[in-house]
């Protein structure tokens, strides 16, 4: 469920998905960087992996985005290295509340590797940003934003982007 995918300046492909199981999901990540496909589990636990994005910087480090249903939170992955094992992973929560927040993630790395997400944060029906230029392994290190505050429900499936510029752009 919920796959997203990725190709690095190889030309491999980086697949993240959400695994279905009896008791949850688990946060999986497919590559074939070593020639052949390799799985890993990223995070588990309850229901997470919901809503994943997934997207690679300039030195081939991946990055995903992704939402914890069990704790109803927005979630992030990144790895630089092989990225085989659970252990290879480092994960943070961008954003918790007593709330719910993080459904229909998008990722994507600008040019100077800086990582931008955009999110629905379903307890306020609005659409949200997050942003981390460096060191992203931390919530402190995250800024956030409510981008449209309507009165509305908004922000539901959205989708960002960067063009050349640096420019953000973000449909929902």
């Amino acid at each position: 469920q919920y796959s997203s995918i990725a190709i690095d300046s190889y030309g491999y492909k980086h697949i993240s998905y959400r695994q279905f199981g009896f008791f949850g999901g688990d946060l999986i990540y497919a590559t074939d960087k070593s020639g052949s496909w390799v799985l890993t589990v990223v995070d588990s636990g309850g229901s997470v992996g919901e809503y994943t994005s997934i997207s690679v910087d300039s030195n081939d480090a991946v990055h995903i985005s992704y939402y914890d249903a069990t704790n109803t939170n927005l979630k992030y992955a990144t790895c630089s290295s092989s990225c085989s094992s659970a252990s290879s992973w480092s994960k943070v929560t961008i954003e918790s509340s007593s709330g719910d927040v993080g459904e229909y993630t998008s990722i994507s790395v600008d040019s100077n590797d800086a990582v931008h997400i955009s999110y629905y944060d379903a307890s306020n029906t609005n659409l949200k940003y997050a942003t981390c230029s460096s060191s992203c392994s931390s919530a402190s290190s995250w800024t956030k934003v409510t981008v449209d505050p309507s009165s509305g429900d908004v922000g539901k499936y959205g989708s960002i982007t960067i063009d050349s510029n640096d420019a953000l752009h973000i449909s929902y």
